[in-house]
């Protein structure tokens, strides 16, 4: 995938302060630019040629800004293409005191001042929530470089001096990693900021001095590791992406500060590292520049991928907007300037997973295989025979041909290409043989009309055969009608055979066209089929009526006898149950009421098209038995024919065909209409029993919950208690009490903010206030622990006075 270049975006964020120096920094109408006024020094006489004024133009100024709002504008864009595969990093720089910290982390103690890190991982579990296609895994590793020391801030291990030796910096073709560094999965955003807080408050290095009290004297980087991989085993892609989230240690005036003794050697190498960094910085934005001394210190070199290389990079310069800290705040904005005009190409990160790849290759070369054998077959480098059939191989395909076609066997076991030639060469056969058949059939059947014999040709047009154009008249399914003399057959013929004959027989001849009327019992179902039907439906729907009535009925059944005088006493089952349609439940009750009535609805109407069914029926047949008797009364008396053999029907049996031809039609589509309700019907009666059962079910659980069950436990099954109705079987729910931990963390869980989000936010916090109480609490313990005899430096100079024994 070809890069893009991008610049890297930069913001600024203003620390507020009651003392702000309005004077002096002022902010731009499109709250992108910054101006800086500095007055001129009189003590320096009249000629001072030195700059009082500066401009700088970002992507953004964040003042008076609250933490969600900076997030939006800063990371939220980042964190979403990170999770398409892009890589990003944030990076907070600014001087000691201009609220890094606070923007990267944030503060823990209140849910809507969380940092950009909380929030991040926020965004991530939530997205991976809402996937649906591919299977995000999220990991997190947490980084500090203390005085040029790399440190595993989510190490198990204490941290000592050899931490150098066993983590290193290491440049591979993928990029710069960390190694042995550990990297923890997390499948819970509570778990990913469990380990933040552990980390940020208990491990990472803060000092005090002048400016501020709790001084972060080392750089951290935060990493939150996505990776995507797809559901599919064809797809074998698999998709990495990393957010670097990066504050870095704050400048510092030894001048302001008064550092000393280790306070000092910690803002030493801060200010050396950071001046590596803007070195960096200003080797990028040069083009002509060739090498770039990424390798000065650790900080740059973990920060090569981040500053050139193919990841999306945003600053977030923190200034303090006091008059005392402007020649700082010159310096950050300098730096955000410099910042800007790098360069990054960002890429998604496709990489292919080896176990994938390598099945994917299995499944390819056994393929390649089959058709290397099927190769070898048709060139005779095989053990198999392949040449030309024998009769009696011939005649063995035959008969496995006609054994599939029967059902007998259910495939054919495929051989050599000969032997597949010759089986779609008997299908052929068959096809043709049945076409002939079917032809010789329907010759002797039907009688031909040639079209230039206009007398015929006008004959069959008034008898509504054939048109104008003297095409044949269809019906809508593609059956067409004629004057056939063949006596009506007795056999049936079903549907689908119906079918299969006119799609085989073509249907226009060049010698002519068929007088095309059939046996008009092919399409009619005999009679037990339909009339039947109707009984059939009244007792069914008897037996739905009686069925649909069952509820009440079921919940009918005599309650235990109670007590009467009783108040606590539980009411009857079917008071109880009118009780909880009306109030409980009453959108399923409707929803029953309704279901019903239109099965009811759907029943009468079948039976009323059932009824009309068997009517035209019974009318079908009269009129077949007096075309037989006219035929027969034509037989007796003498047929008439015209020049060319064509037998000529009066007036009378003519109107019985048309009369016929309609009662037919009517016959079909209510035939339709009826299969058609029938398959409405077993829908309705299913949704009935379905709404039914349900009904019953949340009745059984809400009478139980309501009556049944100690008021103590009733408690926990109210809207916010530990208990969903119906979770627990009810001799269970009986024997459940809560104890005076269960009652605090629900009474917790119940005085959190409105806002869902937060349960996983102050869960965490919780967590690691109580390890940080457990561990206050141990180590007093181990300081109150004396041995019996051993005297303490604090009692080494005072008498002895008695000795345990």
């Amino acid at each position: 995938m070809d890069a893009v270049e991008k610049r890297v975006h930069t913001f600024v964020r203003v620390k507020p302060t009651a003392d702000f120096a309005q004077d002096m920094i002022k902010f731009g109408p499109d709250n992108k630019t910054i101006d800086i006024y500095i007055k001129k020094d009189a003590r320096k006489g009249v000629v001072n040629n030195r700059q009082t004024d500066w401009s700088f133009r970002l992507d953004g100024v964040l003042h008076n800004t609250s933490q969600e709002l900076a997030y939006k504008t800063v990371a939220e864009k980042l964190v979403s293409e990170a999770l398409i595969g892009y890589n990003g990093t944030i990076m907070c720089y600014g001087q000691t005191g201009a609220g890094k910290t606070y923007t990267m982390t944030g503060a823990t103690a209140e849910y809507k001042h969380r940092g950009i890190i909380p929030r991040a991982i926020q965004q991530v579990f939530k997205a991976t929530a809402h996937s649906v296609d591919p299977f995000i895994a999220v990991r997190i590793s947490y980084l500090e470089i203390y005085n040029e020391t790399l440190f595993d801030l989510l190490s198990t291990m204490a941290s000592n001096g050899t931490s150098d030796v066993q983590m290193a910096v290491v440049d591979c073709p993928q990029g710069v990693y960390v190694k042995g560094l550990s990297i923890h999965s997390v499948s819970h955003e509570e778990d990913a900021l469990n380990l933040l807080f552990e980390a940020g408050e208990t491990n990472r290095v803060i000092a005090e001095h002048t400016l501020n009290k709790n001084s972060s004297r080392s750089h951290c980087i935060f990493t939150i590791y996505i990776e995507s991989r797809f559901r599919v085993f064809s797809d074998v892609k698999c998709i990495n992406s990393k957010i670097n989230l990066i504050d870095l240690a704050g400048s510092e005036r030894l001048s302001k500060t008064g550092s000393e003794g280790q306070v000092l050697k910690e803002a030493t190498y801060i200010n050396k590292s950071l001046s590596f960094l803007e070195q960096i910085i200003i080797a990028l934005a040069d083009p002509k520049r060739d090498h770039i001394p990424f390798r000065q210190s650790k900080l740059t070199h973990v920060l090569k991928d981040s500053l050139g290389g193919n990841c999306n990079t945003v600053l977030v310069a923190n200034i303090c907007g006091e008059a005392v800290h402007v020649e700082e705040t010159l310096s950050s904005l300098r730096f955000a300037t410099r910042m800007k005009w790098i360069t990054t190409e960002p890429v998604i990160n496709e990489t292919y997973d080896r176990e994938g790849t390598v099945k994917a290759l299995e499944k390819e070369i056994v393929l390649l295989k089959q058709e290397l054998a099927m190769h070898d077959s048709l060139v005779n480098h095989s053990l198999v025979t392949y040449d030309p059939l024998t009769d009696i191989q011939i005649a063995e395909i035959k008969s496995q041909v006609h054994k599939y076609l029967k059902g007998a066997i259910d495939e054919i076991d495929i051989v050599n290409i000969r032997q597949v030639q010759e089986v779609f060469k008997q299908f052929k056969l068959i096809v043709s043989q049945q076409e002939h058949e079917v032809e010789a059939r329907l010759r002797s059947k039907y009688a031909l009309i040639d079209k230039n014999d206009f007398a015929a040709v006008a004959a069959v047009q008034k008898a509504g055969v054939v048109d104008v154009d003297g095409r044949l008249v269809r019906e809508e399914d593609g059956r067409d009608f004629g004057t056939r003399t063949a006596p009506f057959s007795s056999r049936r013929v079903s549907y689908c055979e119906e079918i299969t004959l006119v799609h085989l027989f073509p249907p226009v001849r060049k010698e002519g066209i068929r007088s095309s009327r059939r046996d008009l019992d092919v399409f009619l179902p005999s009679k037990s089929q339909v009339i039947i039907s109707t009984k059939d439906l009244d007792v069914k729907e008897g037996a739905r009526n009686q069925d649909t009535a069952n509820i009440d009925a079921e919940l009918s059944k005599p309650a235990p006898v109670e007590d009467p005088q009783r108040p606590s006493s539980p009411p009857s089952k079917p008071v109880a149950f009118e009780q909880f349609k009306e109030e409980c439940r009453s959108e399923i009750s409707r929803i029953f009421k309704e279901n019903k009535s239109i099965l009811l609805a759907r029943k009468k109407r079948s039976s009323a098209v059932a009824q009309r069914i068997n009517f035209i029926k019974r009318e079908m047949e009269g009129i077949k038995k007096a075309l037989e008797a006219q035929k027969q009364e034509r037989w007796q008396q003498g047929e008439y024919v015209d020049e060319k053999g064509q037998i000529i029907i009066d007036e009378e049996e003519f109107l019985l065909i048309v009369k016929l031809k309609d009662l037919k039609e009517e016959y079909r589509s209510g035939y339709a209409e009826l299969q058609d309700l029938k398959a409405e019907i077993q829908y309705c009666q299913h949704l009935v029993d379905q709404c039914r059962n349900k009904l019953i079910s949340e009745f059984e659980i809400w009478y139980s919950e309501s009556f049944l069950i100690p008021e103590g436990v009733q408690e926990a099954l109210k809207p916010g208690g530990n208990i969903r109705p119906g979770m627990i079987p009810m001799n269970r729910v009986m024997c459940l009490e809560e104890d005076e931990q269960e009652r605090f963390e629900r009474m917790q869980e119940t005085t959190l903010p409105a806002c869902p989000a937060s349960v996983s936010f102050y869960k965490a916090k919780m967590k690691t206030d109580q390890k940080h109480t457990y561990t206050r609490t141990m180590s007093s313990l181990e300081q109150m622990r004396k041995k019996p005899g051993l005297i303490t430096a604090a009692g080494k100079n005072k008498p002895l006075s008695f000795l345990h024994v």
